[in-house]
């Protein structure tokens, strides 16, 4: 893939470590982000990615819009942005856009390939499923903290399966070891049971996932979460069984040291990301006749935390 124009649209930390990987082999990778000082930190530093993960690389191509992609007509789109910008993204796309283009969903949450399909067809849409954790620790410097490899990339349409194996080669080829899997939405499933039942009741409670699990009240709660998003999962085609639990909880309660990153958008008084996460689960569960009560509760709550701050007189 030495001749195939690549972007990245998000440079928060997730969206530099896809960067720093591709340009490694792809040094003309355009990157899209508007962020004020991203440009001068790139010009002086490049990416630099530090702790599991040891790269630096020069950055030639930072635009601040995802229409000036016009310019480069990338034929493989990374997005990393927030879900929250996710719509207005691919609405912009819809400028740049070309039969033939692979648009990649990079995000935490449910669903997101679905709207890269009904935007631009199915054989456009990609989906990965991230297994590192990171943090911004300057305009352009990165830290890894774990990476539970390989990541995971799967495509909409099978006969994207080739097309997908290179892009994953690509990025593997790049130190983020990826591997393709013909069903992407398993996985993302696998990831989000623990991400959409966790990221509410930490952000409500303001507590670490694993203290979420060992204070009985919102263990509670959690199971009851994790009872409820199985059966939607199951009714989605999806039944991933007790087995899956006991595994998930067991790797909770050892490394959920840390609050979710729901908690910290709470704490900024920023935009959650609810609607993807546990508002999906709901969602889904209208759309399949599974009652979700735990999940509507904790959702209208983050909503209504929200709520607080970004419509304040």
């Amino acid at each position: 893939m030495h001749d195939v124009q690549m972007a990245v649209i998000g440079i928060g930390a997730t969206g530099a470590v896809l960067a720093a990987s591709l340009i490694k082999h792809h040094p003309e990778t355009v990157l899209v982000d508007p962020r004020p000082g991203l440009e001068e930190a790139l010009k002086e530093n490049g990416i630099r990615i530090t702790g599991e993960m040891e790269a630096q690389v020069p950055v030639q191509h930072l635009v601040d819009r995802v229409e000036k992609l016009r310019d480069f007509n990338p034929r493989v789109i990374f997005i990393s942005t927030k879900t929250f910008h996710f719509p207005g993204v691919l609405e912009a796309l819809k400028t740049v856009f070309q039969p033939g283009t692979a648009i990649v969903s990079t995000h935490n949450g449910l669903g997101t390939e679905d709207l890269i399909a009904e935007a631009f067809g199915a054989e456009a849409a990609f989906r990965m499923s991230l297994n590192y954790g990171v943090a911004l620790k300057g305009p352009s410097h990165v830290e890894m903290a774990f990476f539970n490899r390989p990541n995971h990339l799967g495509a909409l349409a099978p006969e994207n399966r080739d097309r997908g194996l290179e892009i994953a080669e690509t990025l593997s080829t790049g130190g983020l070891d990826t591997e393709f899997v013909d069903d992407i939405k398993l996985y993302v499933w696998k990831k989000m049971i623990m991400k959409c039942t966790m990221a509410s009741i930490c952000a409500v409670t303001d507590r670490t996932i694993k203290d979420a699990l060992a204070f009985p009240p919102t263990r509670e709660i959690a199971d009851g979460c994790f009872r409820e998003i199985l059966a939607v999962a199951k009714a989605k085609g999806y039944d991933l069984g007790e087995d899956y639990l006991q595994q998930a909880l067991g790797y909770l309660e050892k490394v959920g040291i840390h609050k979710d990153s729901m908690c910290v958008d709470i704490a900024n008084r920023t935009r959650t990301e609810i609607d993807f996460l546990g508002g999906k689960v709901v969602e889904y569960g209208k759309e399949t006749g599974v009652d979700t009560p735990h999940y509507t509760v904790l959702t209208n709550l983050v909503r209504a935390l929200e709520d607080n701050y970004l419509n304040e007189a």
